[in-house]
């Protein structure tokens, strides 16, 4: 495999745009008329390329969390797939961290009316950076939480304890379009909790599981425990955090808890980049990404291995229609988002200085349900230049335009601090979390024909960035 260290930005000739995609010498671009616009959403819309990208990476690949042999393998597949389509592939090394699951159980041993011989298994997935039991597991006293004030008032009871974060997942307020917000909200006791419980001494931490669907599955994630101080922590699914908490009332509870997952030290891998040279103005650029690595109970499907693809569609559409921009187009496949964002650091990092030829960054990371437009973070004076995107969407239910101080979004936080106005799709998300960082996330929860239309507002928006006459301005996030 070539590797490149370095990125580079192609000269303005339509004779290597041509060459590189395989059309004729100097085809002119239809720049953002109507029609073009037209075409492109409907031959994204007729297309199964994203499908057939999504079913690679979820069923020959599987999991594919940073540092595994899942995640080096979406690298070469993906490559492999974007230099088929004849973009210029470059492969941007990043090291990343490199933890591993191994024996996980849980079981309540201890608890007020407990018959003779009589254990309960509890349902529990490490969270990704857990410390580890001894082989033998540990037994200790379950302290009962429902939030960090009551974590803060009782301090002096988690010294030698494992802490229980019992905070309900709110599926009403999922159910009503404010998903994101709800998993906001149950996430931070998933990265803070661990951390705070080892700083009052406990000997391990469980938070209840991050998501929808209560069908005794766990959700993992990042616990975001320090290097110092890791100690065993799990996702333990809402049936047993409910169960937990009821016999907690009845009186002492203790668990026998074994988690043997390792730290290993940090691995290399890379960021998939692929360009689509501008004919015109080829060093300014227009990012459309997802990110490659997914978490290790599931291949990942809605999280991100169908983004990855939609990305990658990008690029196909615009090959069948021989459609060349006038700004660069680049794909990038962020590796590491999910736990730790070391792509996106390293890829800030080599492109700082360049920051301000980034005219957009697009990015999918919230899952493929039934798309209905674009979250962006462009200046208000700006959200009128974008009507004939939208125009061009409401065929197919995609023309929200919904405009945001800050995105905040993943793999491209870094780029819009620096002052690059983001782009994220749109999305049902009423059911994402579900399956969202368990083992049900695989490819029959994706729709084929809610693929094709993030495809088609991928492609659309890609497209009609790199060919506005107008400046959008630059993102004015606060810098931290």
């Amino acid at each position: 495999m070539k590797r490149s260290f370095r990125l580079h930005h192609l000269p303005a000739m339509g004779v290597i745009a041509a060459a590189l995609l395989g059309g004729p010498a100097l085809a002119a671009s239809p720049g953002n008329d109507p029609a073009a616009l037209a075409k492109i959403r409907d031959t994204a819309m007729s297309s199964d390329y994203a499908w057939q990208r999504t079913e690679d990476m979820t069923d020959l690949i599987g999991p594919r969390l940073s540092g595994s042999p899942g995640a080096a393998a979406a690298v070469t597949q993906v490559a492999e797939a974007m230099r088929k389509l004849g973009a210029k592939v470059t492969l941007q090394p990043v090291k990343v961290p490199h933890w591993v699951r191994g024996i996980e159980t849980g079981e309540l041993v201890e608890y007020t009316g407990r018959p003779q011989g009589v254990t309960q298994r509890v349902v529990l997935a490490a969270l990704g950076g857990s410390g580890a039991t001894p082989a033998e597991g540990l037994v200790a006293p379950v302290l009962v939480l429902k939030s960090f004030d009551e974590l803060k008032s009782r301090a002096a009871e988690v010294k030698g304890k494992i802490v229980l974060f019992d905070v309900a997942f709110d599926q009403h307020m999922a159910d009503r379009g404010l998903a994101g917000h709800a998993y906001g909200q149950g996430s931070a006791y998933r990265r803070n909790g661990p951390r705070m419980a080892a700083e009052l001494g406990a000997v391990g931490a469980l938070v209840r599981s991050v998501g929808g669907a209560a069908y005794r599955l766990p959700h993992t994630g990042s616990s975001g425990l320090l290097e110092n101080a890791r100690i065993p922590a799990a996702a333990v699914t809402a049936e047993d955090a409910m169960l937990m908490a009821r016999l907690a009332k009845r009186g002492p509870l203790s668990m026998k808890l074994v988690l043997t997952p390792q730290n290993l030290p940090d691995a290399d891998s890379f960021n998939v980049i692929a360009d689509l040279p501008g004919t015109e103005k080829p060093d300014e650029i227009v990012i459309v990404s997802g990110h490659l690595d997914s978490w290790d109970l599931s291949p990942g499907a809605h999280d991100d291995a169908a983004a990855v693809a939609s990305a990658m569609a990008v690029f196909d559409v615009l090959k069948k229609l021989d459609y060349r921009p006038r700004r660069t187009i680049r794909f990038v496949a962020w590796m590491n988002e999910e736990n730790g964002q070391r792509g996106a650091s390293t890829y800030l990092a080599a492109e700082q200085a360049n920051a301000g030829k980034h005219f957009g960054a697009i990015e999918s990371d919230n899952g493929v349900g039934r798309p209905f437009g674009l979250r962006a973070s462009v200046m208000p004076q700006s959200v009128k230049l974008f009507a004939p995107l939208q125009a061009a969407l409401q065929p197919i239910g995609a023309n929200v335009f919904q405009r945001q101080d800050v995105l905040a979004t993943g793999d491209l936080a870094g780029l819009e601090r620096a002052g690059v106005p983001s782009f994220a799709p749109v999305v049902d998300t009423s059911s994402y979390f579900d399956y969202h960082h368990t083992p049900a996330d695989t490819l029959d929860k994706v729709d084929p024909d809610i693929l094709r239309r993030h495809v088609a507002l991928m492609t659309a928006t890609a497209w009609y960035l790199a060919n506005m006459e107008q400046d959008i301005g630059r993102s004015s996030v606060p810098k931290p």
